[in-house]
């Protein structure tokens, strides 16, 4: 007979453990954002094409989208503890593997490995903060702090693969980030409580390899289909995620015990955080994902003034992230009014890549910057809120794993937007997609609150 522990209750001193489960979405977006600022000279060491320069971006998007559920059942089942130690090690043996690539397909693998660590850091810290913040008001806080940290680890994350490129080359900040990881493994095996599902269930193997699989086949065609969306293998790719979707669907919903409970999605506030979840990946992250490397090639920003565009973003981001726990404000409202801000962000961006000017840029920036810093404590609380209470590490799991599709999916298709229609094109596409969504979800939400 297994022994399953209890939720345990928020301890006295909650300061220490709140800073460790926000150091891990910290250390994931730190090592995100490096390659964004990075991906020219990265590529230029690694000798890698156009479609290679996609891989360098994108690799990590697709290690983080395909485990994520697998790692939040992990979790929930078997200690979030213990999956978020063993994916701090992980991350920091990946990275070191990145810093020491000498290919673009050493890079990559080591990329995706480096996302699947991120996968088990994010649903196992947002688990055990759903086990622990039970009041209210103590998660309204601790979501916007770990919320924050998605802001604050694009700007840092900028600004140190700078200042490090400039110091030690192109490899230099994941030297940083390996200690780093290191670190946060040693301190949450010292300060986090050890929590998981009073009710474990068995794992879903049939769920993991038919999501596993169509996840990988759809980010990969995405991803050559902008070299010719007309070659044999990425018409495959894209059947062959097809083919898996519906498979998983499927298992999904003749499974005594899914990864994915199909009945969740009767909830309207688990399709608010799920679908947001995507919109925010799509419109939001892949635009700000891709833009630096169009500003570099278009207005031949330096990669420290690239740097100052993301930082002036994230700052923004970072400061309202922080600000929203003022505001009683549901989540499905505050990620309506998140989305609303973003959209008309991408908006005033038009323009820049045919005439840059800063004072044109930055008020853009810090629009798009708020709204995209009040969709992240939305979509934090959303997580925790839209599932049972035990299985926090689910639902961290779905509502990253449609943030990161959307961002892995979105890069691609808005490089090929950019390609066809040019970026103020793919700015005003990505700023119709989040208004549209922004109105969706208004109704949605107030089907919630009635029910």
């Amino acid at each position: 007979m297994t022994t399953t522990l209890a939720a345990p209750k928020a301890p006295a001193r909650t300061g220490p453990l709140l800073a460790v489960l926000c150091a891990a979405p910290l250390l994931v977006i730190l090592n995100y954002s490096t390659p964004l600022i990075l991906a020219p000279q990265t590529a230029a060491h690694l000798h890698a094409g156009a479609t290679g320069q996609t891989w360098i971006i994108n690799a990590v998007s697709l290690g983080l989208a395909v485990p994520l559920l697998t790692s939040g059942s992990l979790a929930d089942n078997h200690g979030r503890r213990k999956v978020l130690t063993a994916g701090a090690w992980l991350f920091a043996a990946a990275i070191l593997l990145a810093a020491l690539a000498p290919s673009t397909l050493v890079f990559a693998v080591a990329r995706v490995v480096q996302g699947a660590a991120s996968a088990a850091l994010l649903t196992a810290s947002l688990g055990i903060m759903g086990a622990v913040f039970t009041a209210p008001d103590e998660r309204r806080r601790a979501t916007a702090a770990y919320g924050a940290m998605m802001g604050l680890g694009v700007g840092a994350g900028a600004v140190l693969a700078a200042l490090l490129d400039a110091a030690l080359g192109w490899n230099g900040p994941y030297w940083l980030y390996a200690a780093a990881a290191a670190a946060l493994a040693v301190a949450a095996r010292a300060v986090l409580p050890e929590s998981r599902a009073e009710h474990p269930r068995r794992a879903d193997v049939a769920g993991t390899l038919t999501l596993g699989l169509g996840v990988a086949a759809l980010m990969s065609g995405l991803t050559l289909g902008r070299q010719d969306w007309s070659d044999p293998l990425v018409i495959a790719l894209l059947a062959t995620a097809a083919v898996a979707s519906a498979a998983f669907v499927l298992v999904q919903f003749r499974s005594r015990e899914p990864m994915l409970d199909p009945a969740l999605f009767a909830r309207p506030a688990f399709l608010v955080a799920s679908l947001g979840a995507l919109v925010t990946g799509i419109a939001v992250i892949s635009m700000m994902s891709y833009l630096p490397t169009v500003f570099q090639a278009e207005t031949h920003l330096g990669p420290v003034a690239t740097a100052a565009v993301v930082a002036i973003w994230s700052t923004a981001a970072f400061a309202i992230s922080l600000q929203v726990k003022r505001f009683a404000l549901s989540p499905g409202v505050l990620l309506t009014l998140a989305l609303t801000v973003a959209g008309a962000g991408s908006a005033l961006m038009v323009g820049l890549v045919d005439g840059w000017s800063w004072w044109h840029a930055v008020p853009a920036l810090l629009v798009a910057g708020a709204g995209y810093g009040a969709a992240n404590p939305a979509l934090t609380r959303l997580s925790i809120d839209s599932v049972p209470a035990d299985r926090g590490g689910m639902g961290s799991g779905v509502n990253n794993t449609m943030r990161y599709i959307g961002t892995a999916a979105g890069i691609p298709v808005v490089a090929t937007f950019v390609d066809a229609v040019g970026a103020d094109g793919a700015l005003w596409i990505c700023a119709a997609l989040a208004a549209v969504a922004a109105a969706g979800f208004a109704l949605l939400t107030r089907r919630a609150d009635r029910s």
